[in-house]
């Protein structure tokens, strides 16, 4: 018997980061803007100096649509686990 990865199991996959960006960038803010070839995905740190540019994510629409498909599926699985994700409205989310 041949031991092959079953094709409906997700595998996966080796990412190769350096150390610096597989910590990750923390970001309260995010703006979205786009052209007819590419979305693009400015993630901010809204702080007391202002906002500031953690990353920035350009993507073409296929791949925006599938993050959002990917996001909408993740967002449900934590909901289902964890409960519900409450929504902070505009005036709540001023920097003390």
């Amino acid at each position: 018997m041949t031991d092959k990865p079953d094709p409906q199991q997700p595998q996966p996959i080796k990412i190769n980061t350096s150390d610096e960006i597989s910590r990750g960038r923390y970001s309260n803010l995010m703006l979205a803007s786009h052209s007819p070839d590419e979305f693009m995905l400015d993630w901010l740190l809204n702080s007391p100096n202002g906002p500031h540019l953690v990353a920035r994510v350009i993507l073409s629409p296929a791949n925006m649509k599938r993050t959002i498909e990917t996001l909408k599926i993740s967002l449900k699985q934590y909901e289902d686990k964890f409960g519900t994700v409450k929504l902070i409205e505009p005036e709540e989310q001023k920097v003390h």
